[in-house]
Parts: structure tokens; C-alpha cells; sequence
């Protein structure tokens, strides 16, 4: 009988086992990518071995820094925008998900592994299982037309055409809407166009904006306008735009600081101002659930608004073009396919 032969894992093996890659936010402007444990999940848990992360407007103040947040943070938030597969799964959850292609919602997804509860993951379709699919903002895009209540005769502003906007501009145009976009970068202006957009408008002069929306409106406003930017001039713009008994969806993450509103205006037209962020981790999740069926039943296409990706080792080079906008640029991915 021959002597078994015992193979001694190497040093680089045994950490490939027990790591991952995780980006930190050491200080204002600066992540470092370190080796930290991988995480195990615990009961009701899943460990999402993640093939990438979306970079969201929302992180961008804890990058830049400011006063209320200690460094460093924790080590892959606030990434929260993951998809992937799973990989392992805590006590009573079944094995049988092992394997499958999942999103929701996690919230150290700026790492090559995260944990997700198990009421908090959506499973993504095997025709989209090669797709970057980060599912907190597609939920939002949903939740946010939801909120929205349109209707098919409506005439609908959208103020600020990033990532939510022209989503937004999409499943707008498949109910049938009139749609006025409104943007600041020309680049922005011709997605908005291509996404279907039927009118196209300059974020430069507010009372040249007003008078525009108003001929085309024929002087009744918009049934429906929603503010995508967080930002208090265009909000202000939205209510002047808005017109008797119509609704201005505030969509835009508003998080540098009070808001001074034409209060009076929005009374004098019995606007109805909705914020349509949600908290509840049940209603993201039905979100993401139904931007699934929605892109499989072609209402509107994120992928296309996907137009920078970067490595984890270039994020920080991602949170610059985040913050600075470039030409071209729309949404920023994080892609780790490459590692294993």
C-alpha cells in the first residue's frame, strides 16, 4: 500500500481560503483595498460571493467626508448596491440556494464577499444571470414610479437625467406619457432623448425653463414632475412647473442641509408633494421584484446607463467620476468577475 501523500496548503492558498479583498474608507477621499476575513453568515443568513456593486450618489458624502462620520469605516460599506451568487448559506436556510444568482439588499458590498438576510435577497432570472444587476437602485427606479401613480394622459417632467431620470424616462414612456426632460449636460439631454423623451430642455435659466414647460404645456404645467437631482434649486423649479392639483415626486437624495421652498406657490395650486424614498426593507425588496418582471417584459433597460466600470482596486478613480461627472458618464459599476 503506497504512503498517502499529505499536500501542505501554501501560505497564499491558505489565505485566498480565509480572505477577501474589501475596500475601506481610510479617510475623507481615500479607500484603501485590504485582506480582511471573510465573512460567515449566521442563522437566516446568506454569504453572496459578489461579482459586483454599484456606486451611488448616497455614498459619495461619507467618501468626501464630513463632519459626523468617524474614520475609518467599516470595511466594504457603504456599498449597497451588490449582485452575485450564493455561495454559502447560515442554519435554516436551504442548501439548494447555493448556487444561484442573487441581488437585494447588503450593506458591505464594496468586498468581494457580503452577507445578506434571507428575506432580503432577490433571486435574478438565468437570462439575466450575465447581467450587472445592482438591485437596490433598480428597486428605487421602481418605488419611485410607484409613488408616482402615473397615468398614461399625464404630461411628466423629469428634473435631472442621471441614473434615475432616464430610467424613469423609459418606463414613462411605456405607459404612454408625455415627457419633458430637463437636465443640465447635454450628454444627459441626448440619453434622455434616446430613451424617449419627447421634449428636451436646458437646466440653465429658471425662468426661461418655466416659460418653455409652460408653451409646451399649452399654460397648464405638468400633471406630474419629478425632481431627481437633491438639489434645492431644481426642487424649487419643480414646484413652479407643476401645475393645479398636480403632484411633484421628490426623488433626488437630499442630504447637504435645510430646504427653502415657494411653500406658497405650492399651496396656491394645491400641489401635492411626495418624497418617494423608501425605509422599509419590504418595500425595496418588492421594488427589485418588480423591476425584474419589468426589464424582462422590455418596459425599460438599465443596462445601457452603465456606462463606466471600474475594478475594485479603481475605486476611488469611480467615486471621482461619480462626484465630477465627466462627459458620458451615468452610473459607475464595480466589477470583480476576475477574482476567484
Amino acid at each position: 500500500m503506497k504512503d498517502k501523500v499529505v499536500l501542505k496548503a501554501s501560505e497564499a492558498e491558505v489565505q485566498e481560503k480565509y480572505t477577501m479583498k474589501a475596500g475601506i474608507i481610510k479617510s475623507p477621499g481615500e479607500i484603501i483595498v485590504e485582506e480582511i476575513p471573510i465573512p460567515k453568515p449566521k442563522r437566516g443568513e446568506v454569504r453572496i460571493k459578489l461579482k459586483g456593486s454599484g456606486l451611488c450618489a448616497s455614498n459619495l458624502p461619507v467618501w468626501e467626508g464630513r463632519d459626523w462620520f468617524d474614520y475609518p469605516i467599516e470595511a466594504g460599506n457603504p456599498g449597497h448596491e451588490g449582485w452575485g451568487i450564493i455561495d454559502e448559506v447560515g442554519e435554516g436556510v436551504e442548501q439548494e440556494l447555493i448556487g444561484k444568482s442573487v441581488t437585494g439588499l447588503s450593506y458591505h458590498a464594496f468586498a468581494h464577499y457580503d452577507i445578506a438576510k434571507l428575506e432580503n435577497i432577490v433571486l435574478i432570472p438565468e437570462k439575466l444571470a450575465d447581467k450587472p444587476f445592482p438591485g437596490e437602485p433598480l428597486g428605487c427606479v421602481m418605488n419611485i414610479y410607484k409613488r408616482s401613480e402615473i397615468s398614461s394622459k399625464d404630461k411628466v417632467a423629469v428634473i435631472g437625467c442621471g441614473f434615475l431620470g432616464l430610467a424613469l424616462i423609459q418606463l414613462l414612456k411605456s405607459k404612454g406619457c408625455e415627457v419633458i426632460a430637463i437636465s443640465r449636460r447635454d450628454f444627459s439631454l441626448e440619453m434622455a432623448g434616446k430613451m424617449g423623451a419627447d421634449h428636451l430642455v436646458q437646466m440653465d435659466d429658471h425662468q426661461r425653463i418655466i416659460d418653455t414647460v409652460k408653451d409646451i404645456t399649452k399654460g397648464n404645467f405638468c400633471d406630474k414632475t419629478i425632481e431627481c437631482t437633491g438639489i434645492e434649486w431644481p426642487l424649487n423649479l419643480g414646484i413652479e412647473i407643476t401645475g393645479i392639483r398636480g403632484k411633484l415626486i421628490v426623488a433626488g437624495f437630499h442630504q447637504d442641509g435645510m430646504r427653502s421652498l415657494n411653500v406658497q406657490m405650492l399651496n396656491w395650486r394645491g400641489i401635492d408633494m411626495i418624497s418617494a424614498h423608501e425605509r422599509n426593507p419590504e418595500n425595496y425588496i418588492s421594488g427589485i421584484k418588480k423591476a425584474v418582471r419589468a426589464i424582462e417584459e422590455q418596459k425599460f433597460d438599465p443596462f445601457k446607463l452603465f456606462t463606466h466600470r471600474f475594478s475594485l482596486e479603481e475605486i476611488n478613480k469611480g467615486f471621482t467620476f461619480l462626484k465630477e461627472r465627466p462627459d458620458g458618464f451615468i452610473k459607475a459599476i464595480l466589477t470583480y468577475e476576475n477574482f476567484d
